[in-house]
Parts: structure tokens; sequence; C-alpha cells
């Protein structure tokens, strides 16, 4: 039956069936936008016709809404309405700046942007009122940046959330052609016919939303486009439970560290008009893609006269590689192992063990749901306690991370890292890691989620961060290669039996020899806990490292989350605000005021040496080692040598003599550099600088 066809009908039976009491139509159409047209919240504006969500201002919201509610549901009847929806919209990037979040239409029982959140949370809901029934929101999102959190399957998606940015369903978004070899043989979709569509490049696309009789379906194309045939989405849905009688809808969208411009160009709607979208004018719209540069300065051209140098060297060891590869693949087909397995072997468990230990992956055992996976606990024979992290190997991303832990983690050894048990592949769809079991749970938890009887004390928070340091200075410099771990926080940091702090999660992790500089520009990680130069770059280095620490420090010695609910500023925001004010020590958690071995000037200076782990500049935060010489202070200042005037102030900061005596200034909202701290530290002592390690005893 005709999809219009099919869909009026369906109203025709609803207002039917709701009797006496009409249903209110709505159909409008927007080429354009006036004042009038919607409410607008946030950073939105309308400008030259153009609605605009979002610009480059960091963690911001943008909201528009349809002026008045629309019918949603027939009256007195948990019946929903159908409706039909198309829009044009453009994401628009900065130069030389890294793109993000996304954008989502939206249906929403009131107006304003209260109990949402940026970034991640696309203004949509925020962290506390994630996945409650009683939210009544739905959105179709678009979104550009992979949060495991929300268990995205990657950073250019289009999903449908219900009360939940965990969309209940999703797909890469593009489209599928309409042409004859758009099927297989067996009726399924041909994938390699799908055509991807990169979301945040200025292109224009042309989206269409249609609900009716308990059915959602989603198509999109680039603008002037005819619309495909076969939905992007197309899956059953009963919104009966979350629709109220009336709602508001619209789109909003957000922006974090990472920032672009979320533009709407034209809109139309209607519950009973369901070709009403043909009104929608989609030629001589405005382009936002970036101009390109020439090209005699792309990297494609500089990489072709390159290859084209190289090219004997380079098909000679290609040809080499070739060779090679065959007779190991040929060597690993004949015994079903792949090229990872051969070399880290010896660290391999059976399945039928981890079976056994977890009593066949029992819902009991379960103890957490991790971005790839889910984690049991187990006991192996002879009574040692495992944790068993079962990863998803539905995508790319799982094996990537699965390969990450065991080629790193698997190797290093060290008293403050989870240490990793072994491994086990049973056929490619089961990906398995096993470590040893932590009883005391994650921090995060014993922070932010125990009651009073098992608050950390004073003395708890200052030994985790102290093993914390010394796990990450194992990994910057301890091992035969530098690593990476690009993901520090504290859900990443477990504690044993005896509260003992060990760095585990190795899953963003990446090495490269010492002396080398790291060659990824992928930005990875979770919000809150990345170094400006990180987002602004995507190189990951070990001042990336420190900064990810200094918040760690910062959100254990606080008690407060690096990124709260709106209206809250970032966590390393606020604190140096304070310290303007010369408040600093007011950010202290006031539960560590109870503690018996509570000592408010040495946490002060633990805050103050988190202030400077998370300096704006990479150059004047400190190395790890430097941490770690910061919190032992019993250790021999000679078996650190060749160090630089940076461990002094470090010594400085213990005795208090640093910031206390210094008048930090954020006139230009910038933290304060080294040579500023320096400065004031000079004018209360008389010391002379040299390139050596100073005794600060």
């Amino acid at each position: 039956m005709n999809r219009h066809l099919k869909f009026l009908l369906f109203y025709l039976l609803v207002t039917i069936f709701s009797g006496s009491q009409s249903v209110a139509k709505t159909d409008f159409v927007f080429n354009g936008f006036k004042q009038s047209d919607v409410s607008i919240f946030g950073n939105a504006t309308i400008e030259s016709r153009i609605l605009t969500l979002s610009n480059d201002s960091t963690f911001s919201i943008g909201r528009a809404l349809y002026p008045s509610k629309i019918s949603t549901k027939a009256p007195n009847s948990s019946q929903v309405l159908p409706f039909s929806t198309s829009f044009i919209f453009a994401m628009a990037p900065y130069r030389d700046r890294l793109p993000g979040h996304g954008i989502v239409f939206l249906f929403v029982p009131h107006t304003g942007i209260d109990g949402t959140t940026s970034a991640q949370n696309l203004g949509f809901l925020n962290f506390t009122n994630n996945g409650s029934p009683d939210n009544h929101v739905f959105g179709v999102e678009f979104d550009v940046f992979k949060n495991q959190e929300f268990n995205d399957i990657n950073e250019n998606h289009v999903g449908i959330d219900v009360n939940s940015l965990a969309s209940e369903f999703a797909r890469e978004a593009g489209y599928w052609p309409d042409e004859n070899n758009k099927y297989n043989s067996d009726g399924s979709l041909n994938e390699e016919s799908f055509e991807t569509l990169k979301l945040n490049n200025g292109r224009n696309y042309q989206v269409w939303i249609d609900y009716a009789d308990f059915n959602i379906n989603v198509t999109m194309a680039p603008v002037g486009m005819k619309r495909p045939k076969q939905p992007l989405l197309d899956f059953p849905l009963n919104l009966s439970q979350v629709f109220e009688e009336e709602m508001y809808v619209g789109f909003t969208a957000s922006t974090g560290d990472l920032a672009q411009s979320h533009k709407i160009l034209a809109w139309s709607f209607s519950n009973s008009n369901f070709s009403i979208s043909d009104a929608l004018i989609t030629h001589g719209l405005p382009s936002f893609e970036l101009p390109k540069d020439p090209v005699y300065r792309s990297k494609g051209f500089i990489a072709g006269m390159t290859v084209s140098l190289l090219f004997l060297v380079v098909v000679t060891a290609v040809a080499s590689l070739f060779l090679i590869k065959r007779n190991r693949r040929m060597k690993r087909e004949r015994e079903d192992m792949e090229d990872w397995e051969l070399e880290y072997w010896p660290h391999r468990i059976t399945y039928e063990e981890i079976d056994a230990a977890t009593k066949g992956f029992a819902d009991e055992n379960m103890i957490g749901i991790g971005g790839n996976g889910k984690v049991y606990k187990g006991v192996l024979p002879g009574g040692s306690e495992v944790a068993v992290k079962r990863i998803s190997h539905q995508n790319s991303e799982g094996a990537r991370q699965f390969l990450a832990e065991i080629s790193s983690l698997g190797r290093l050894k060290q008293r403050n890292l989870v240490p990793l048990r072994g491994w086990c592949k049973k056929d490619r769809g089961s990906l398995i890691l096993v470590y040893e079991y932590m009883e005391n749970g994650s921090l995060d938890k014993r922070l932010f989620e125990s009651d009073e009887r098992n608050m950390l004390s004073f003395e708890d928070r200052i030994r985790i961060l102290k093993d914390v340091a010394s796990g990450v200075l194992y990994l910057h410099e301890g091992w035969e290669a530098k690593v990476l771990h690009r993901d520090i926080k504290a859900s990443n940091v477990l504690l044993d039996k005896d509260m003992n702090a060990r760095l585990g999660d190795f899953g963003l992790a990446r090495m490269h020899d010492h002396g080398q500089v790291a060659n990824t520009t992928r930005v990875v990680g979770t919000v809150g806990y990345l170094a400006p130069e990180f987002v602004r770059t995507g190189r990951a280095s070990t001042q990336t490292d420190v900064f990810g620490y200094g918040v760690l420090i910062l959100e254990v010695m606080c008690g407060r989350r690096p990124i709260e609910e709106e209206g809250k500023p970032p966590l390393v925001d606020w604190l140096w605000e304070l310290m303007r004010r010369g408040e600093l020590i007011s950010a202290l958690d006031s539960r560590l005021r109870t503690n018996q071995d509570f000592n408010e000037e040495d946490a002060l200076r633990v805050l103050q040496l988190g202030m400077i782990c998370t300096s704006v500049d990479a150059k004047a935060r400190p190395s790890m080692r430097q941490v770690v010489k910061f919190f032992d202070r019993n250790s021999d200042v000679d078996e650190y040598e060749a160090e630089d005037m940076d461990v002094y102030l470090l010594e400085s900061l213990r005795s208090n003599t640093m910031l206390s005596n210094f008048s930090l200034s954020l006139s230009h909202g910038s933290h304060p550099t080294f040579e500023e701290i320096r400065e004031g530290l000079s004018s209360s002592m008389s010391i002379s600088w040299t390139n050596s390690l100073v005794d600060g005893r």
C-alpha cells in the first residue's frame, strides 16, 4: 500500500475511534525561519532565516521548539497519533577545531533546557535522569562522537532514543540508493551498496521521520536527492507510555570541548498530511563546507610525491612482506589461529575454565557493565578469585581494545596496575580478558556511591593518589616502551582488599618507543579528563596523561565529578576561580574535615599539585616522576638525577611556600604558568636556580 495512503487511513481510524472528540491537526512548513516560528533557548539564534542551535562556544546547549504543544495522542486514549516530519540540517565545522557533538530531533513535555547537560548528553538529558521512564522524551539523534557510556556504535551514527541516550536502534549515517543491486539473493540488504554520509562535513542533508501503526522509520539523503525507498532505520516502536497527550516538538544540540555549528535550514511537520515534506525547498541553499586547501598544499599531493620517489623500495618491501604474511597465513590456517594469538598464546586460558569459573556467565556473578562488554566475578581452580571481562566483538572497536589490553597490560608488571591473568578467544565472536579480582571495587563508587561508614578517609585518598602516580610513572618511564594510558579516571582505578589502588582498563592505551612521539590523532577518552591540547590536535602525550591525573587529584580531594549537571562550571575552571579569590581551601570535600587524620595544610598542598597538573600549558605541567617525588617525602633526592627546576617547585609546594606567597592573576582567564609561580616564589625566598635537582629538605 502507498505509504502516504497507509498513514492517512491510520489517522482516520484514530479519529473514528476517538469518538466525538476531534483530533487536532498540526501542519506547518518552514522554508527558513522567523522569530515567531519557534521558541529558542540556550545558545540558539535565528540569523538570515537560518536556525542556528550552537556556535563555537564550549559546553553549550541550544534548543528550538514549535511554540505551542501539539496533540500526540487521541483524546482520553493511549492511542498515539501518527506523524511525519522532514528537515534539512548541516553540521558546520570550524577550521583547526575538532567537531562535536550532535543534533537531536525530539518530543518533550516541557519547554526550556532544565534537566539537560551539554557535550555527550547533546542537551537531551543529563547524567542523573538518563534512562528514567519519567522523562517522557523521544528523540532521533545525529551523533558525531562515540561515547562508551551510551554504547554508541561509532562516531558517525543515527540513533532512536527513548528516555535515554543509549539508543534503542542505531545505524551508521547514510542511505541505500534506489538500484537493483540493493538486495542480496536471499532478500537481505547489500551492505556493499550502502552509501555512508559524513555528518559533520558541513554538507546539507535532508531527513524524513515517519511514525504510524507502532512503527518508526528514519531516512536521510543529501539535500536535493529524491527520498530513497529503503529507510535507514525501520523498526517497531510503541510510544504510548512515552508520549503525553500533548507534547512540544523541535530540535536540540550541544557542544563540549569539541564544537561545531548545528544548523536547521527548513522544517515540515504534520500528523495528517504525509506528503507535506514535498513543500520543502531543497535548491539554492547556502553551503557550510570548509574551502579546500590548494592541491600543492594537500597531504595527498605531498604523499604522492613522496611515494613516487620511494616506489621501488616500497614495492620490494611489500613483496617481501607479502611472502612472509602468506607463509604465516598458510600456517595459521592449518592451525586455526590468528596472528596475535601466535604472539600472545602463553597467557591463554581455556574457555571451559572460564565458563566453569563464572558458572556459565550467570547473571548473579555480573559485577559491572563497560563500554564494550560485561564483567563477571569468577573463581578459578585452586580458589583464586578473578574478574572476567567479556568483550563484544560486533565491531572493530571491541577487537581493537581487546588487542590493546593483551599487548600492553599483558606484559606490564607493577604493583599499582591491575594484573592481567590471561585471555581467551572462543571462535571469532567471543573475546575474554581475565584479571585479578579487586575486592573493594572502583574508586568512583567509593567516592560517590558509598555510605558514611565506607567513606574514604583523608589518609586513604592520599595513599590512593600516590599509588596511581606510581603506576602512571611506570607506564611512562619504567618499561621497555613508553605507554600512554589515555583514559585515567576514577572509574578506571580499582581498590584491592587492602585498599591499594590499581590502575586498569588499557583498552585505549598506546605504546611507542622512548624518544618518539605518538602518531595517533584520534580523540578518545572521557569528557572532563581530556587535556586542552589533546582536544585541539588529537595527539596524546605523557603530559595529556598528567592532565588526566591532575583532574583525578581534584576529583578525589573535592568529592566532585569533573562534569556535573547544567549550571555548574567544570571542576577545573571552578577551582581556578576559587584560587584566584584565595578561597581554594573551601573546595575540599566537607566530609574530610570529620576525619581524625585530616590535615588541612597537607590537603591544600595536594590540591595545589592538582592545579599545576591541569595547567592549560602542557609545558608547565610536572612529569609523573616529579609528582611521585612530591608524594614520596622520605626519598633520597639524588636518585633522580638530571631533573630540572620544576622538581624544586614541587618540593616548594610541599612546604607550602609557593602558591601561598603568590597572587595568581587570571585576568585573561588563563591558568598561571610555572614562570609566573617562580616570580611569586622568588619574591619571598633567596634561591639559586640550576638545571639539577634541588634538595628541598
